[in-house]
């Protein structure tokens, strides 16, 4: 019998303890997930998991790599695309899984949570020591909470003294980025040892809490960190798991990009002068300079560095390199040339990021709507290769989500995540949803009408939205691959149905998503951060309408030069890049459908190109297989059905509530 035998059953030992204790029992694909990290921790290989909704993958993945923690002594790391995410494994799953562990081996694994600097109280910053002479925190709040931004200081003080982790997730409810960014630093801005709160260091108590726990919980960007900017911030890791995977290139791509503009350059040239006593006249030039290229520069990607800009980035390197020397030299106390050096860090590496290899870098120029202006940005072409060489290395890795498999196959996502450029032998596997798609969910594709223009969704796809969320009665999430078109959805559900019409922007995503679901016959309409990440069972939510396949913008640098390397380097950049990121969306939009297994519902795409393009076939198998119809009046007739069944729930539970009520009554005479 091989090693990977016993191994499992002790995970599915633990599996049975855990899902009894929570009164439920294993499902088949969570057995078969168990099974798959358990040989792939023995195997020391990679494996991408698709698990389906309802799966239970975090438990999947959890049981037993807890358990090959508390058997062999090794450590892992967990890390996640949401905080919401996040939370569910630190407070739920995490700590069942380790009871059953501990009853199980006689062991109890250690777990820790760890995020970026910026995300935890600084109690420096909080006294007005980050920034001597300014206001402080607790001086604005001595003056009244007048305005909101004073209640929340208010709020954050009276927080910062009682708190034991200085998480700003555990301040609920939450604050602005404006008073967050208050009594917050980053990295660079961190006085480290040379701080005189130190000993009470928020941040560096969570660093210290990971260092000895068995399990890390943390994000992609701090693995995108670790692989991609030089630091080793999760030595001695043995077994590394990514959850919602499908979003680790993405993430990791954009906590590397930097951005340049002459606001910036001035805002660190103030901190040099003020913290350090340095004069930043060079600076200053440097950066009024570069602001007048960029604004001469139309937005979008840059294949050529103009020589104009190249001169500008020149000086302004040579003006930062000067900065710092004079830090260094300056009379000033050792904490404010900390200050100051960490501020003149940031430029000094977006300068590292612009000296790299043109081919290798995505550059392109934006517009900064708080500043006004224009700014540059430039991210790394590849993040592949990192992730693969140094976020996963040769540990066993687990890359799991819903969906992995586009068109059916897992290489396109195993080329993004770095799994084809690891020496580390890995294979994919799909272990299914406990959901009967095909006959829970109907796929209804409008091939009636035209296709969809570049101005948002015409009068006839607006007109078919209306008429579908008429026929269901409310209970839809209406997606949008823009902002254009979203706003043009709401006003013609508005102006067209007597629905509670609910529309991104107008509230938190959060509080507009928990409103879509008390409200069971409301809409629901927004465009990308919609797509993923909302989750909704029961009838609130029974049809979602897509307007158009969520190809990127033709302008997108990142996708476009994407688009353009791939095709160096002998793939179809359509397919490769744009295909690919509309299938993952367009998977991700439809499975915000069927969130339990007694959901029942409809997905309709107004998008006939689903239909007569080639490239549909593929996208459809990216999709969760439902049944089919074009056919206007199937739809319909089948929304009246859904929501007379939904009225009829309804109408159940409350008879059950009264009658209830009038038991209760009659027990209290």
């Amino acid at each position: 019998m091989s090693e990977d035998v016993p191994r499992a059953e002790v995970a599915r030992r633990v599996l049975t303890r855990v899902v009894t204790a929570m009164g439920g029992s294993a499902r088949p694909g969570q057995e078969r997930m168990v099974d798959e990290v358990a040989a792939a921790i023995s195997g020391h290989s990679h494996v991408m998991v698709q698990a389906g909704t309802g799966t239970g993958k975090s438990l999947g993945y959890l049981v037993p790599v807890l358990t090959d923690c508390a058997e062999n002594g090794h450590r892992a790391l967990v890390t996640t695309a949401t905080l919401a995410l996040q939370r569910q494994i630190l407070v739920k799953d995490a700590p069942a899984v380790v009871d059953a562990v501990e009853e199980e081996l006689g062991v109890r694994p250690e777990v820790a949570l760890l995020k970026g600097w910026s995300n935890y109280l600084c109690l420096h910053r909080v006294g007005g020591g980050a920034d001597a002479g300014a206001p402080t925190l607790l001086d604005v709040a001595e003056a009244g909470p007048v305005t909101d931004l004073g209640q929340e200081v208010m709020r954050v003080r009276e927080w910062a003294s009682g708190t034991d982790t200085g998480d700003r997730d555990d301040l609920v409810p939450g604050v602005s980025d404006r008073a967050w960014h208050q009594v917050s630093v980053s990295k660079r801005e961190c006085l480290g040892r040379a701080c005189p709160m130190v000993e009470e260091c928020f941040p560096q108590a969570a660093r210290d809490r990971a260092a000895s726990a068995d399990l890390v919980v943390s994000n992609h960007s701090l693995l995108g960190i670790h692989a991609t900017g030089g630091l080793d911030l999760f030595p001695e890791v043995d077994v590394v798991v990514v959850d919602e995977a499908h979003e680790l290139a993405d993430r990791v791509r954009d906590q590397a990009s930097v951005e340049v503009s002459q606001g910036l350059v001035q805002r660190v040239a103030r901190s040099a002068k003020t913290h350090a006593k340095v004069p930043t006249e060079a600076l200053d030039q440097a950066g009024a300079a570069l602001g007048v290229v960029l604004s001469s520069l139309e937005e979008g990607l840059l294949l050529q560095r103009p020589e104009r800009l190249a001169l500008a980035m020149s000086a302004l390197d040579t003006a930062v390199r000067a900065a710092l020397s004079r830090v260094g030299d300056s009379d000033a106390d050792q904490s404010s040339k900390l200050l100051a050096k960490g501020a003149l860090e940031e430029l000094s590496g977006a300068m590292d990021a612009w000296d790299r290899d043109p081919i290798q870098s995505i550059t392109w120029v934006s517009r900064n709507e708080r500043e006004g202006t224009q700014q540059l940005v430039i991210a790394p072409l590849d993040v592949a290769g990192p992730i693969g060489a140094v976020g996963l290395g040769e540990r066993p890795a687990v890359l799991t989500s819903a969906t992995l498999a586009l068109g059916g196959s897992f290489d396109s996502m195993a080329r993004e995540t770095g799994l084809m450029v690891s020496q580390v032998p890995w294979h994919g596997v799909d272990v299914g949803t406990p959901f009967d798609t095909a006959t829970q969910g109907i796929l209804y594709i409008a091939r009636h009408l035209p296709d969809p223009g570049p101005g948002g969704p015409g009068p006839e796809a607006l007109a078919e939205l209306v008429d579908l969320a008429e026929a269901s009665g409310g209970g839809v999430l209406a997606l949008f691959s823009s902002w254009r078109g979203a706003q043009a959805g709401a006003e013609a559900l508005r102006e067209g149905t007597d629905l509670e019409i609910l529309v991104q922007g107008e509230e938190t995503v959060s509080a507009l998503v928990q409103r879509f679901r008390d409200h069971r016959d409301s809409c629901l309409v927004g465009t990308m951060s919609l797509w993923q990440g909302v989750d909704v069972p029961g009838s609130s939510c029974r049809l979602v309408v897509i307007d158009r396949i969520p190809f990127p913008h033709p302008h997108n640098p990142v996708a476009k030069a994407r688009a353009i390397d791939a095709e160096r380097h002998g793939y179809g950049g359509f397919r490769a890049v744009h295909l690919t990121h509309a299938a993952l969306l367009m998977a991700q939009g439809a499975g915000r459908l069927l969130r339990s297994t007694e959901d029942r519902g409809m997905v309709a795409v107004l998008d006939r190109r689903l239909l007569t393009k080639g490239y549909g076939s593929f996208i459809r198998a990216s999709m969760p297989t439902m049944w089919p119809t074009t056919d206007p009046e199937v739809a319909r007739g089948s929304l009246r059905r859904l929501a007379a069944a939904a009225a009829g729930e309804q109408s159940a539970g409350a008879g059950k509530q009264s009658a209830a009520g009038k038991q209760s009554a009659g027990a209290g005479r």
